[in-house]
């Protein structure tokens, strides 16, 4: 039997190159599944993403879902990408095996938290969370650009692909600096300095769920090894109820970042999505 992919209709072009078509999965010309694919809106166009993927369960278990895997990354060739992304939820157990079979590797992961009701964490003695200041808001702004652009380079995306994520995702968020609605920029106080800072920002952390979300949280490098990571994931914590109003609190970790991940995990933190690629050849 013979699988093959075919549209549903016709391909889908945007600014910058961005495409987007659906397939019918086809054993024998017979419709057995679905599949989407699109590029990417933060990488761009030679990145492209499986948005969804299913086999209907008559048809499960007979490797249909990886002829149809394979038969995307064709397409994604012929459009000029050079890497396929996919994010796949933690209990999908059999496609992370599917993606693992291929070759796709991961590259981070979602995290959630339910904050318990009752009053905000208390923070540890000697630190304290406030406001960030325009001036502080200026000098983290430029670095952070800089330091988001090498944690995507150092994930294997060119240079300038990266920058440009990154210089997007920024101004992007923050439109009016940290006078944007829903966003809380924060520093971390401790004998006087600052430690670290914080952003917490509303967003959709679920499918048809608003929550808050941190985007970015870092420990100034002199002060670390000292609690104040887990001191500035508690004032997260305080942010996202006091300020938001949320009841769930989002993250995301890149692969590798093992102290971040294990104080995420301590801090009841779970994963809800792996975010997986893989370069095309």
């Amino acid at each position: 039997m013979t699988t093959t992919l075919r549209p549903t209709g016709p391909l889908q072009r945007g600014d910058g190159g961005a495409r987007s078509r659906t397939y019918d999965v086809c054993v024998n010309s017979r419709p057995v599944g679905a599949i989407g694919l699109t590029t990417s809106p933060g990488l761009g166009p030679t990145a492209g993403v499986i948005e969804s993927l299913t086999i209907d369960e008559p048809d499960r278990r007979r490797g249909r879902g990886t002829v149809a895997a394979l038969a995307a990354e064709e397409v994604f060739r012929g459009w000029g990408c050079t890497q396929v992304l996919a994010s796949v939820p933690v209990e999908a157990t059999a496609a992370l095996r599917l993606a693992t079979a291929l070759g796709y590797t991961e590259r981070g992961r979602n995290m959630l938290k339910e904050l318990p009701g009752g009053t905000s964490p208390q923070m540890p003695d000697g630190a304290e969370g406030r406001p960030m200041t325009e001036h502080e808001f200026q000098g983290w702004f430029a670095a952070a650009i800089e330091s988001y652009t090498r944690e995507w380079v150092e994930r294997g995306v060119p240079l300038e692909q990266a920058r440009a994520k990154s210089e997007a995702d920024h101004y992007g968020l923050l439109p009016d600096g940290p006078a944007t609605h829903g966003v809380w920029m924060n520093v971390l106080v401790a004998a006087g300095a600052v430690v670290g800072h914080l952003w917490v920002a509303e967003r959709e952390v679920l499918p048809g769920e608003r929550g808050a979300y941190v985007y970015d949280i870092e420990v100034a490098e002199e002060h670390r090894g000292r609690g104040y990571g887990r001191a500035l994931m508690l004032l997260a914590e305080r942010v996202a109820r006091e300020e938001a109003g949320a009841a769930l609190l989002g993250l995301h970790v890149f692969a590798g970042n093992t102290p971040a991940l294990g104080l995420y995990e301590s801090l009841g933190y779970r994963t809800t999505q792996v975010n997986l690629f893989k370069q095309l050849l």
